[in-house]
């Protein structure tokens, strides 16, 4: 499943779709998040995101019907690259989550966007 985010200046939900949307940008404060929302519980095994200028990313999931109670099940630190997206791959290793919540705690740059997200599961 690949997703693009739609573009926003603050944190959403929104439905996991398989249709490609927007770009997300933050507006240069930090801590930025966004949340994507599965339809049923889902048994993660990877998440592949595509974005600029992140320097480190956690991702918690739930279980639960509302966006709360989140545990944390990864955090990467991401390389900068010049003039083009980064790419990384986070393992889940069989995570079932109905919410993950992606949390860009620092940028290399007042500005940051994720471009792509894409779920293996």
């Amino acid at each position: 499943m690949i997703l693009k985010l739609p573009c926003r200046f603050m944190a959403f939900v929104f439905p996991c779709l398989p249709e490609i949307l927007n770009i997300w940008t933050t507006t240069g404060m930090y801590p930025q998040e966004f949340i994507i929302r599965f339809p049923d519980p889902t048994k993660l095994t990877a998440v592949t995101v595509d974005s600029y200028n992140v320097t480190h990313l956690k991702i918690e999931q739930n279980n639960s019907p509302n966006a709360s109670n989140f545990e944390s099940v990864a955090e990467k630190d991401f390389t900068q690259t010049e003039g083009h997206l980064q790419s990384n791959s986070i393992p889940l290793n069989g995570t079932t989550a109905t919410h993950l919540r992606f949390i860009i705690t620092s940028g290399y740059d007042h500005f940051v966007s994720v471009h792509r997200v894409s779920v293996q599961n």
